[in-house]
């Protein structure tokens, strides 16, 4: 991987998480094009994904804030907002969790079967999308420990290419009837403890396995660095976008987007 090739798959990633059209799809759809493939992208995949962390501690600070200033006042009787906030969160993570932890092997099998499972998990994407567009159920003001879990089992789906988890967490949450400001400001904040335990988990396989030195040798400090800060600017402006899309209803068009790439894909492995 060169330079060039870096800043291309950081910009990729950070707009890809945010954006309702799969970030995982398009990482392997951008590198089954580069030949980027394997053990080559491990470190690279970490990088990126640390940088779109640190994108929405910028963007979402005050809430971040919030929570943690929360979290630490005992003094009213009770739970606050903000400790209720951070058990939403906490009971989100769940799902994820167990299938980080118990069925890792089966997810990387499944990146590793083509480009086919993407497109299909694409055109789901565009179905679930589409749902949450035209559904029209009783809102809610708070998002419930129940909705956050089901928000959560939504995410731990969106583990496979091509399912946007940005884009499951979100419509699932706007199915459920929750307001569109709190779920995407939620969406996006639930899901950095996982891409940081995702980042530990690849780092301790690395460790384990000694592909850190094939990483580091076969990509360099230059493309990291390239693709952590391409992948962080993309991040910061893909989040702060995304949360007005969400506001405003608009994620009917990134249903048309997933459903004409991965319509694409399908034919494309299939004919």
């Amino acid at each position: 991987m060169d330079v060039l090739d870096a800043l291309w798959m950081g910009i990729l990633q950070g707009l890809t998480e945010y954006l309702p059209v799969s970030s995982s799809g398009h990482l392997a759809i951008a590198s089954h094009f580069l030949g980027i493939e394997g053990e080559d992208n491990l470190s690279f995949t970490i990088t990126v994904h640390i940088a779109t962390v640190f994108s929405t501690l910028v963007i979402l600070w005050k809430e971040i804030v919030w929570i943690f200033k929360g979290l630490f006042d005992f003094k009213t009787p009770g739970m606050n907002d903000s400790q209720r906030y951070a058990l939403n969160i906490i009971v989100s993570m769940i799902p994820v969790g167990v299938v980080g932890v118990f069925f890792r092997d089966e997810v990387e099998a499944i990146f590793g079967s083509g480009l086919l499972v993407v497109g299909v998990c694409l055109l789901l994407t565009a179905l679930l999308l589409t749902f949450s567009y035209y559904a029209r159920p009783r809102q809610k003001a708070e998002i419930s420990l129940r909705d956050a879990f089901i928000i959560g089992l939504s995410q731990a789906l969106a583990v496979l290419p091509g399912l946007s988890r940005s884009g499951t967490t979100i419509a699932t949450g706007l199915l459920l009837g929750n307001d569109k400001a709190k779920l995407a400001q939620f969406s996006f904040l639930m899901v950095m403890p996982p891409i940081l335990g995702e980042a530990v988990l690849d780092i301790i396989k690395g460790i384990t396995q000694g592909v850190e030195a094939t990483a580091a040798s076969g990509i360099g400090f230059w493309p990291l660095a390239v693709g952590f800060l391409a992948a962080f600017a993309s991040g910061c402006l893909a989040c702060k976008w995304m949360i007005n899309i969400v506001k405003k209803g608009k994620l009917i068009y990134f249903a048309i987007y997933c459903a004409i790439v991965g319509l694409a894909l399908v034919m494309d492995n299939l004919l």
